[in-house]
Formats: C-alpha cells, sequence, structure tokens
C-alpha cells in the first residue's frame, strides 16, 4: 500500500538526501529506496523499481530525475519541484562555496581520508537496497536471463542506454509483439529516440553557458564520468577551461554530496562568476524536470498494459544489472587494501543485519573509520 505525502514532507526528505546523498547515482537510489519504499511506505517496491527504469530511458543525471519522479508521484506538479529543487540544492550551495574557496585559493581542501572510507560503504549501502529490488524485478526465468545478457553488456562496455532498450525490446519480442497494439508503442517511443538521435557535436564559440549547459542536459546519457568526458570537448578544448580546473572540479563533484551534476556549477563560476554559476546549473538540470514532467504519466499507463508491462519488466531488470556492475566496478577502484576490505565487510554487515538504520550513519561510519585506519 503507498502511502500519502504532503509538500513539507517531501522538502525535509530531499534536503537530507541532498545533504547526505554520497557516493553517486547508484548510491543516491539506493538511499532513495530506503526512505520512501522501506521506511515510509510512499511507493510499492514494484512502482519504484518502474520509476527507475523509465529514469533510465531520459538523459539527465537520474537519480535527480528519481526524486522528481518521486515529488510528482507523491505532490504532483508541486512535488516534483520541490523534491527536485531541494535534492540539488544542498550540492548546489556546497560546490558554489568550494568554487568561491578555489577561486580565491586555487585548490580544493584535503579530504582524502575521509573520501577513503566512504566508498566501501557507499558500496554496502548499494547492495543493502538493490537486494531486494533484484529479487523483485526477476520474475521470470526470461527476466532472469535478460538480466544476465545486460550484466555482461555492462562488463564489456556497452552503453547503458543500447542495454536499456536492447532489453525492453528483447521482451516485447519474447512476450509476441502484436501488430494491433503498435499504436501505443509509437506514442512512447517518439520522446525517447528524439533524444538518442539529438546527439550533435556542442558549439562553445559564442561562449554561451546556458546554451551549451542546457544541450548537454538534453542528450546525456551515462554517468558523471560521461559529462567530464563532454566538458573536456566542449570547454578545454575550447578554451574556456583549464584541464586543471576541470580535473579539480572532478574532485569536488565526488567528495561532496548529491548529483555529480552540481560539478557545473563550480565550472560556470570559474568561468563567469557567481552568474556563470547559476546560469550553468539551472541549464544542466532544467531539461531533467521537462522530460519527467512528460514521461511520469506514461509510467502507469505502461504497467497496466500488458505488451508495455512486458518492456518494463525487462527494463528494470536491465537497471538493476546495470547498478551492480557499477557496483563492481566500484568495488575494484576502491577496495584495494585490508583497510578497505575491513570497512567494506563492516558496512555490508551492517547494512544487512540492521536494515532500519539510517544509510546516513553507514557513511559517516565509513568516513570516521576510514580517517582512523589512514593514521595507522
Amino acid at each position: 500500500m503507498e502511502h500519502n505525502a504532503n509538500l513539507k514532507e517531501i522538502a525535509i526528505l530531499f534536503l537530507k538526501l541532498g545533504v547526505i546523498g554520497f557516493g553517486g547515482p547508484a548510491a543516491h537510489i539506493a538511499m532513495m529506496q530506503e526512505e520512501v519504499v522501506t521506511k515510509r511506505k510512499w511507493l510499492s517496491e514494484q512502482h519504484f523499481l518502474d520509476l527507475i527504469g523509465a529514469t533510465n530511458l531520459i538523459p539527465g543525471p537520474n537519480s535527480t530525475e528519481m526524486a522528481i519522479h518521486i515529488g510528482h508521484e507523491k505532490g504532483g506538479w508541486k512535488g516534483l519541484l520541490i523534491a527536485g529543487l531541494c535534492f540539488i540544492l544542498p550540492a548546489v550551495l556546497i560546490t558554489g562555496f568550494f568554487a568561491y574557496l578555489y577561486k580565491q585559493y586555487g585548490q580544493v581542501p584535503e579530504v582524502q581520508p575521509f573520501i577513503y572510507g566512504i566508498k566501501p560503504a557507499i558500496i554496502a549501502i548499494i547492495l543493502g537496497a538493490i537486494f531486494p529490488l533484484a529479487k523483485k524485478s526477476l520474475k521470470s526465468t526470461a527476466l532472469i536471463i535478460i538480466g544476465l545478457l545486460v550484466l555482461l553488456g555492462s562488463f564489456i562496455n556497452i552503453h547503458e542506454i543500447y542495454l536499456m532498450f536492447g532489453a525492453g525490446f528483447l521482451a516485447l519480442l519474447l512476450a509476441g509483439f502484436s501488430n494491433r497494439k503498435q499504436n501505443n508503442l509509437s506514442s512512447f517511443l517518439p520522446l525517447t529516440f528524439l533524444q538518442i538521435t539529438n546527439t550533435g557535436i556542442l558549439s562553445a564559440t559564442n561562449a554561451n553557458l546556458f546554451w551549451i549547459f542546457l544541450k548537454i542536459g538534453a542528450i546525456l546519457y551515462g554517468s558523471g564520468y560521461v559529462l567530464f568526458a563532454f566538458l573536456d570537448t566542449e570547454l578545454v578544448s575550447t578554451g574556456l577551461l583549464t584541464r586543471q580546473q576541470l580535473i579539480d572540479a572532478i574532485a569536488v563533484g565526488q567528495f561532496t554530496p548529491g548529483p555529480v551534476f552540481s560539478s557545473v556549477t563550480f565550472i560556470g563560476y570559474q568561468i563567469n562568476g557567481l552568474s556563470g554559476a547559476i546560469l550553468s546549473t539551472i541549464a544542466i538540470f532544467l531539461p531533467s524536470f521537462v522530460f519527467v514532467a512528460l514521461l511520469n504519466p506514461m509510467v502507469k499507463k505502461m504497467r497496466n498494459s500488458k505488451l508495455f508491462s512486458a518492456f518494463l519488466d525487462a527494463v528494470n531488470v536491465a537497471s538493476v544489472a546495470i547498478i551492480i556492475a557499477v557496483c563492481f566496478e566500484m568495488g575494484k577502484d576502491t577496495i584495494s587494501d585490508w583497510r578497505t576490505i575491513f570497512i567494506a565487510v563492516s558496512a555490508i554487515g551492517i547494512a544487512f543485519g540492521y536494515k532500519k538504520l539510517n544509510s546516513a550513519f553507514v557513511v559517516l561510519g565509513g568516513s570516521l573509520l576510514g580517517y582512523l585506519l589512514t593514521l595507522v
């Protein structure tokens, strides 16, 4: 049973998540699952999964779009705006503060000992949240096979959007595609394929930050690292930003909470001060609000259709498989010695043994433990 929520509750929750949301989109979504499914019961596990699948079909930052989806579900248009803005705002303010210090002093603060412990703890949070979602999504042998194929595709670096749509269309074929229902399909596909095909090379010749970041926000699929590849091409190569500034922006994006797209606030500030930061931030996030507003009403219609339900189930399984692959890659990068192994095992034990414990305490504990172990 899904419970109702008022706008104040939505604002408080997403401000909280914006403050404690370390670790990237997979970790943010894990925290949202804990808060809105397990603790508050605002959404069922199935509906939460459906929203994850829908989010992966559109460009933009996944965890931000997930927050916007949940806000729309529980509070309509006002909820959509409040959830999205409250989730983004803490990261933007923190990143803006670091951007100011960086411009004044030319370096970012030393926080590596704390990040050292946060990253293994984040993996535990993701695993703890993805386990029930995986059980829920794997409804049949066909979906298990699709999930394994997507997982394999993730490991060999096939782009996630191809995996998502490939899984969905494979499920449609297995479900027996019916010509009588093609009209339903055509009403959904133009929105997504419009975004996939609109990937022309961006131009930064007029230094128009708003236009650059609006276009990036409207066409970018993938992780924050894909964002940085775009930025390197469009800003560093054209002389608007130095490569060192981009590298430092990446560092800020890693050790601040909330969506990694808030790194754009840092970049905008370096290029054109406060106005550049504000314009860049609005531009990069604006498409997400528009896409979610257009897509959200379709999700329940898809679930109520037998044909689309098969498509959505496969996309959900693909989403879970991709998150598992992300988790595996994070583990390879971060669990590298006895200290990080100890933190990861301890955090996994806590995440699975004390399911009602707020994930913020796991993050904080990992951070402090990482700091203390670096002193050993």
